[in-house]
């Protein structure tokens, strides 16, 4: 290693929803790739916890934030807390999200607002600062859902749906004004993921996902550490859902 590489500072991640299920395992993986991760969450406190905890057992430099990421005022002040403690953004990462699917005829409006306050305003914001912070290629990836590509009538989670369509137009829309500061800005999509709340039951599966199997946070946690190392991708969006919405 060279003098100029080892005194070089480690990349920073900040991962939203980065105390449990996807988000744990991704904060584990961008630090055994080499990152500080700074962990948003808003309620799980002792996951937060013991996440730093298991980080740094590991070798590896992490911290807890709490914060209302659908809330601006919380946005600003975990980035001006990273500004003061870490000094710079080089990965975002939009994992928060919002799901608790009401059938549209149903829908209340409190749960609109929450779900897109969360899912797309906070994500905006949290775009926003990082980007602030951000040097020339540094990057955003965003979880989204499977199926964007194709718009289509879902009575089911219309919210939730709705609120990751626009996080995809927004993620394009900054991978084309960033890229001249070579920001690439991506998007992956899970499918049926063995810890979803509305995962068929095994022998089920197959008549939803044609590759028959639910997926794994190391099957998305993959599609993430590729999009890490390809730096001509940009405005992208990775379903990974073993053909599930196809």
């Amino acid at each position: 290693m060279t003098g100029s590489a080892a005194n070089r500072p480690a990349p920073v991640a900040v991962v939203t929803g980065g105390a449990r299920r996807l988000g744990r395992h991704l904060c584990e993986v961008l630090s055994s790739r080499g990152y500080r991760v700074v962990i948003v969450f808003r309620q799980s406190a002792d996951a937060a916890d013991s996440l730093v905890a298991a980080i740094e057992a590991n070798g590896g430099v992490a911290r807890a934030v709490q914060a209302d990421i659908g809330v601006r005022a919380d946005v600003q002040r975990v980035f001006d807390d990273v500004a003061a403690h870490e000094g710079r953004v080089d990965l975002l990462l939009n994992n928060v999200g919002n799901y608790n699917p009401q059938d549209v005829t149903k829908l209340d409006p409190a749960v609109w607002d929450a779900t897109l306050a969360t899912n797309l305003s906070g994500a905006y914001y949290c775009c926003y600062h990082a980007l602030r912070q951000m040097p020339d290629g540094g990057q955003i990836i965003s979880i989204g859902m499977a199926g964007l590509e194709g718009i289509r009538a879902n009575t089911r989670g219309a919210d939730y749906y709705v609120s990751k369509t626009g996080l995809l137009v927004l993620t394009r829309a900054l991978a084309a004004g960033y890229a001249s500061r070579r920001i690439r800005v991506n998007m992956v999509s899970p499918g049926q993921l063995d810890n979803s709340i509305d995962l068929p039951p095994p022998d089920k599966i197959g008549s939803e996902v044609p590759l028959n199997r639910a997926g794994t946070m190391t099957d998305i946690s993959e599609a993430v550490s590729y999009l890490l190392e390809a730096s001509y991708v940009t405005g992208a969006n990775i379903d990974v859902a073993g053909g599930y919405r196809l």
